[in-house]
């Protein structure tokens, strides 16, 4: 493969400051990348257009020349990667751009608007980045032609509207002399109406025909195992009849924790069959949907295994020793921020789960996920953050393992307590209620600790742009915490016959007839603890 790298989101809430994006490049050149995607969706400056990144933490086109020189002179060719066509929720809030909105964040196709603003980027963009090379997304545009184009000029085929869109797209950047590439996702969805397939030939003539020469196609992946998987989707990709490239992930974006094991997992099935295939290029996304909690350097320990399997090194102890000599941690010790996440441990982390976000938003009373909670993990995460109190001196690192070390310390008490409240209730055990009462204090204490932690973090990694959320959603758990002992409390000193919370039944949070014995995958912030919203 001609290219390593890795794509950095600055756009789902934390937007990386300077100073990060230079370190990331440090270590990016330490283990031989080569390629740094900065990932902008409206986080980047565009002359005459104030609200295109409003109050998001955008950077300043200074900002951006200051750190692609640095990248130069590390040997790190810095590539922009923004949105032309979905993913522009940050811009859809604004009635300034709500006219070229089709639907949800897609933009109008066919409406001179949009190819003003799409000018504008690469005019922006090209004025900021020294590399020719562009990013010009174009993913999981489900609903394209749903809204306002449909209303202008009734149905048509997607597949005809993303060549209409994408001819104008390339036309524009031909004139601004860069070479683009986009996700391939959307071509699959228009054959079977699925990001994947078991059979190569679904990328035919017909659909080939949607992308216009000169734009190169990126393969994400981020889920499987499975080699035999990741060959049959590049078969399909070489059916296109051009250079492909592959992304695969560094798992950040399921909670605070990261999920480094089943990132490593994927990744040697992944790479082998990048190098059977042929594919051209490969990077590996770092991406912060709903929230962006997790540390941008909470990966290394994939990021580096990553960098060995792409350059042939597969021996594990080899590996783990290099990682030692880089850092200075232990492998396995650096490892011990991903068991937070991972609880799950008869899927030896094959299985993406994330309790560590979705127990700590866990209601108390409401107690959405208390079917799926375990009691004994209580015990895990106190040795948890007990084992990770011995790394909290690390002077480049101690910070990462302190905001997971205060989670731990929260979750310990938190991950059970409204199964506890809820079976003292059942019993009628006012004197058990009126501990667990003084219980959700103590927690209250424990996750304005955690708070503490996560905002020294996100200073330090990001700009202050976007902490706003957490203050928000975790100062929201804090009050949450207050008002359940006080409920409690009212009950136990009889001014209250029931807590109405207490006497619903708890279903399964999955919908599934049987409470499942282990952990889930809950991304999305607003469905752990909130009835309705």
């Amino acid at each position: 493969m001609k290219n390593m790298g890795i794509m950095i989101d600055c756009s789902r809430n934390a937007v990386r400051r300077p100073e990060t994006v230079k370190r990331i490049a440090d270590i990016m050149s330490g283990m031989g990348f080569d390629t740094l995607m900065l990932y902008t969706e409206d986080t980047y400056e565009i002359e005459g257009h104030p609200y295109f990144g409003y109050m998001r933490g955008r950077y300043s086109a200074e900002e951006i020349r200051d750190i692609d020189n640095y990248c130069s002179d590390h040997g790190i060719e810095l590539v922009p990667c923004i949105q032309t066509l979905a993913h522009l929720n940050g811009i859809a809030r604004w009635k300034e751009y709500e006219p070229i909105i089709d639907c949800n964040d897609i933009r109008l196709v066919g409406d001179e608007r949009t190819y003003e603003l799409i000018e504008s980027m690469f005019k922006a963009v090209t004025s900021m980045f020294s590399s020719k090379r562009i990013h010009i997304g174009m993913d999981e545009a489900w609903m394209l032609g749903a809204g306002k184009y449909l209303r202008k000029n009734g149905y048509k085929e997607q597949k005809d509207i993303m060549k209409e869109h994408l001819i104008r797209v390339l036309e524009i950047a031909k004139r601004y002399g860069l070479e683009p590439m986009m996700w391939s996702d959307m071509f699959f969805q228009m054959s079977i109406g699925e990001n994947t397939t078991d059979s190569p030939e679904v990328i035919n003539e017909d659909i080939c025909s949607v992308m216009p020469d000169g734009v190169t196609p990126v393969y994400w992946d981020y889920y499987s195992n499975d080699k035999a998987h990741y060959d049959t989707m590049m078969k399909a990709h070489k059916n296109f009849v051009r250079p492909f490239w592959f992304a695969g992930g560094l798992w950040t974006w399921t909670g605070f924790a990261p999920h480094n094991l089943f990132s490593i997992k994927a990744a040697k099935a992944a790479v082998p069959s990048c190098a059977e295939n042929g594919a051209e290029g490969i990077f590996f996304t770092v991406w912060g949907d709903d929230g962006a909690e997790a540390s941008v350097f909470s990966i290394l320990p994939s990021m580096y295994y990553v960098s060995q399997l792409v350059q042939g090194i597969n021996d594990e102890n080899e590996i783990k020793k290099g990682f030692k000599d880089f850092t200075g941690i232990d492998f396995d010790d650096f490892m011990l921020i991903d068991i937070p996440a991972v609880t799950a441990k008869e899927n030896g982390g094959g299985a993406i789960v994330n309790p560590d976000k979705y127990m700590l938003y866990n209601d108390c009373l409401l107690g959405i996920f208390d079917s799926v909670a375990n009691e004994e993990d209580g015990e895990l995460y106190g040795n948890t953050a007990k084992q990770l109190g011995t790394l909290t001196d690390n002077e480049e690192y101690g910070y990462i393992f302190r905001t997971i070390q205060s989670l731990c310390e929260v979750l310990a008490v938190k991950n059970d307590l409204g199964l506890r409240i809820r079976r003292a209730y059942k019993k009628g055990d006012k004197q058990a209620l009126a501990v667990l009462a003084d219980e959700c204090i103590k927690v209250e204490a424990l996750i304005g600790r955690f708070l503490e932690s996560l905002k020294y973090q996100w200073y330090r990694e990001n700009k202050p742009f976007g902490l706003e959320v957490q203050d928000i959603r975790i100062g929201g758990l804090m009050q949450r915490m207050r008002r359940s002992a006080e409920r409690l409390k009212t009950y136990v000193n009889g001014e209250a016959e029931q807590i109405e919370e207490l006497e619903e039944d708890i279903l399964d949070p999955e919908c599934a007839e049987k409470s499942i014995a282990r952990g889930i995958w809950s991304p999305l912030w607003r469905k752990y603890y909130i009835s309705t919203m």
